[in-house]
């Protein structure tokens, strides 16, 4: 799985796309079954589903992000939300000289609070800015697909994450997702306290539930939703 998009830029001057697709992912842990990068890897295998099915201008991934929350793991690395705001907003300036003036924004990773500020202010003269999936996008790729959990239970490296990947890029799943299920129960203080006071594993899910073809039909639905997020943008792709 390639997690960076190949195109030329004779690619995007022919295809002349009115809207970019940035990824945004993070670099933090999720259990011993699935890689640090499992957040921008999904963003990425979502953006190219939307890549094969609407005429946008894929970017690629933005891949660490405010993972603060997982600090006490090993391997976790964080930028600040201020950070990542400037990131986003030179890219935005960047493609408006390029004439695309319409961005979504597909987030990987839930504690990026700060995305939902920077659609906000972005939209304030009229519509430019989406992010996507918003939880209705989620909650209708979860009944499509099947999913035995809820998105509160499978917060973190449980059936969602780990089906999508066993579709799109089994390599990254490693043995032991079988048998990796936590319940992290209700986490009132999860933004003070941290991951770890809630799983010592890493794990808030039920990653024994996932297969392959439960993620197929989550990107499936992500894909067709996808399009009520253009008609938003008043683009119709």
């Amino acid at each position: 799985m390639s997690l960076l998009p190949t195109a030329t830029s004779t690619d995007v001057q022919e295809l002349q796309p009115r809207v970019a697709v940035l990824p945004v992912g993070s670099f933090e842990q999720h259990g011993r079954h699935l890689p640090l990068i499992t957040d921008t890897a999904i963003a990425c295998i979502i953006s190219q589903e939307i890549a094969d099915a609407y005429r946008v201008h894929l970017l690629p991934p933005i891949t660490m992000s405010c993972s603060h929350e997982h600090a006490a793991f090993p391997g976790t690395v964080s930028i600040s939300a201020k950070t990542l705001y400037a990131v986003i907003d030179d890219i935005r300036a960047s493609l408006a000289r390029s004439g695309i003036h319409k961005l979504v924004i597909v987030n990987g990773h839930g504690g990026n609070y700060v995305l939902s500020n920077v659609v906000q202010e972005a939209n304030v003269d009229g519509p430019a800015v989406s992010l996507f999936p918003l939880g209705a996008d989620w909650d209708r790729a979860r009944d499509r697909a099947g999913l035995v959990s809820d998105r509160h239970a499978d917060m973190h490296a449980g059936e969602n994450e780990t089906s999508i990947l066993l579709h799109a890029a089994p390599e990254l799943v490693r043995d032991g997702f079988a048998d990796a299920d936590h319940d992290g129960g209700s986490r009132p203080f999860l933004l003070v306290q941290g991951t770890s006071s809630y799983t010592e594993t890493g794990v808030i899910g039920f990653p024994s539930h996932a297969t392959a073809a439960k993620g197929k039909a989550v990107l499936a639905s992500l894909a067709d939703s996808f399009a009520g997020h253009l008609e938003v943008l008043g683009l119709n792709e």
